[in-house]
């Protein structure tokens, strides 16, 4: 058996571009004991994966140069040597960006319940990395005016939904384009949208939270997060989740945190892979959510792991709604 796979082959300076990857054919190996080989039809396209192409990311392991990148993907059991998983079975695991991987560990998701493209999404880390960043990071309270950067992303969508879930008295997003800010208000529940690339971020999120901000969910870092210091209330919480801002400026442009300081806030930066605990626990109240209606999804599908690296670099322009996803069968 065949299979065809994307390496990263440069490690690139600010914003990537195609000639940092390349495509490779590799054979499939039989599964080995508690082993089993897995079709994957649906792989994950995740904005931290601009880290890991870094020499020194700072939170995981880099990517080889020369080998195929790793990220989240779900699939169909093709041959298997594990009884816990026989073939036809549907597997979550770690192994993405190939057609095919030879996987010892994964978790079976029961796609009666959902979609197997939604574990990599509304019920997977992104909807986790909102859940941990508003219970246990920055601690929504009923009452609380929350805003949240990038909103129209999958982590986004879903902290701004999942902030009203907890409380939240108003809830302000901020997007790129007319289009993703309407997605905010008519699909997502947000009381507020920026449109963000109209300018002028710092007047815009006053007004649209005249009262102040007391929790901001940042996913941009940058001139977002500037703009947000100089809205919070005293005592407020800002969960660092990501920095967009980053991924495409080199170096990152700097904050001041006077405000910070003024206004006894507390930042606090988190990794989702350090909440896997509660990944039962969201799945479970995310799952009721979903079908009650409150906490919807959206996705933006690419075709064909040719495609993959066009997906990639449209992530980190903006260019998807939702999650990304490569669909690959």
């Amino acid at each position: 058996m065949k299979s065809r796979e994307i390496r990263l082959v440069a490690r690139p300076r600010g914003e990537p571009c195609p000639a940092d990857f390349a495509m490779a054919e590799t054979d499939v190996s039989a599964p080995g004991p508690g082993e089993c080989v897995v079709r994957n039809d649906w792989i994950s396209v995740d904005p931290y994966m601009r880290f890991r192409m870094d020499e020194d990311p700072g939170f995981a392991s880099p990517y080889p140069l020369g080998e195929a990148l790793t990220g989240a993907a779900v699939g169909e059991v093709v041959a298997s040597a594990d009884p816990d998983r026989p073939v036809g079975t549907t597997l979550l695991h770690s192994f993405g960006w190939r057609e095919y991987a030879v996987v010892r560990e994964g978790r079976v998701v029961d796609t009666s319940a959902a979609s197997a493209q939604a574990y990599l999404g509304v019920l997977g880390l992104p909807g986790l990395a909102a859940y941990v960043g508003l219970t246990e990071i920055a601690r929504v309270r009923p009452g609380d005016v929350v805003f949240v950067s990038a909103a129209a992303g999958a982590v986004g969508s879903a902290a701004g939904q999942i902030a009203r879930r907890l409380g939240a008295a108003r809830v302000i997003g901020s997007a790129g384009g007319p289009a993703k800010s309407a997605r905010l208000t008519d699909l997502f529940g947000f009381d507020a949208a920026i449109d963000y690339r109209e300018g002028d971020l710092d007047r815009r999120l006053a007004a649209a939270a005249p009262d102040g901000v007391d929790v901001y969910f940042d996913n941009v870092g940058g001139s977002h997060l500037r703009a947000a210091l100089d809205v919070m209330r005293d005592h407020g919480r800002i969960a660092l989740c990501g920095a967009v801002s980053r991924y495409r400026e080199y170096p990152a442009p700097g904050t001041d945190l006077w405000p910070a300081i003024a206004r006894r806030l507390t930042l606090r930066g988190f990794l989702v892979l350090d909440h896997y605990h509660l990944l039962d626990e969201y799945e479970a109240r995310a799952a009721a959510w979903v079908h009650e209606g409150t906490l919807r999804s959206e996705e933006t599908v690419v075709h064909g792991i040719d495609n993959a690296v066009g997906a990639f670099l449209g992530l980190l322009r903006g260019a998807n709604t939702g999650k990304m996803l490569v669909r690959l069968t």
